[in-house]
């Protein structure tokens, strides 16, 4: 039987480099020109089916990217198995902030987080201000997986989500199982949770 993985993804990045938008495209395949800014957070989830048959839930926080809801952000991060820290590739400063983010989550985050750095906006490339050559060395040196996506034209972002997912069955502990159910451990553990382990009157899988 295929297995079947949860995990909690949380975006961080500055305000305006994409992020909603971002997941407006992996969940709904769709882009509004005139999205407004995220308060607080939003929760969305979407399933990515991998090759061995395998299939990736991602519960997805999609957090504020101003300053005012900074200190809201460990909320969302704490006990994420990974996190796509987002920046504008038109914007210099955007890339900063999201090194800013990425110290943030190797210092206080779960030390086996997968982080993916993202640089949006591929379809303003003709404004291009952080180049991929500097992206991908910053990436490779602080061990983070990188792409660049446009949540506009869709370019690139299935392909990040799916090598998230792909990457993290395989980093994540293996879930356990007692008595037909997941052993989620302790408050805060954040092992993968194996939804075929959820049975319920014979029936595989789960109904999410």
């Amino acid at each position: 039987m295929a297995k079947q993985y949860q995990f909690k993804l949380v975006l961080l990045g500055e305000s305006a480099v994409g992020k909603s938008s971002l997941v407006l495209r992996f969940v709904k395949d769709q882009f509004d020109d005139y999205r407004e800014s995220t308060i607080g957070a939003a929760f969305l989830t979407q399933t990515v089916a991998l090759d061995d048959g395998s299939t990736v839930k991602f519960e997805i926080w999609d957090t504020a990217g101003q300053e005012r809801y900074k200190s809201l952000a460990p909320m969302y991060y704490r006990n994420a198995n990974c996190a796509v820290v987002v920046y504008d590739i038109t914007q210099p400063a955007s890339l900063e902030k999201a090194r800013t983010w990425i110290r943030e989550l190797q210092r206080q985050a779960d030390p086996s987080i997968v982080i993916a750095l993202c640089g949006n906006k591929l379809d303003l490339a003709a404004r291009r201000q952080v180049t991929q050559e500097e992206a991908q060395k910053y990436a490779e040196e602080e061990g983070l997986m990188w792409g660049e996506t446009s949540a506009k034209s869709g370019e690139g972002v299935a392909s990040i989500f799916t090598s998230l997912a792909k990457k993290l069955p395989q980093t994540a502990p293996p879930p356990q199982t007692r008595g037909g159910g997941a052993v989620r451990g302790a408050p805060g553990a954040r092992a993968a949770v194996d939804l075929n382990s959820n049975t319920n009157g014979g029936q595989d899988g789960c109904n999410c």
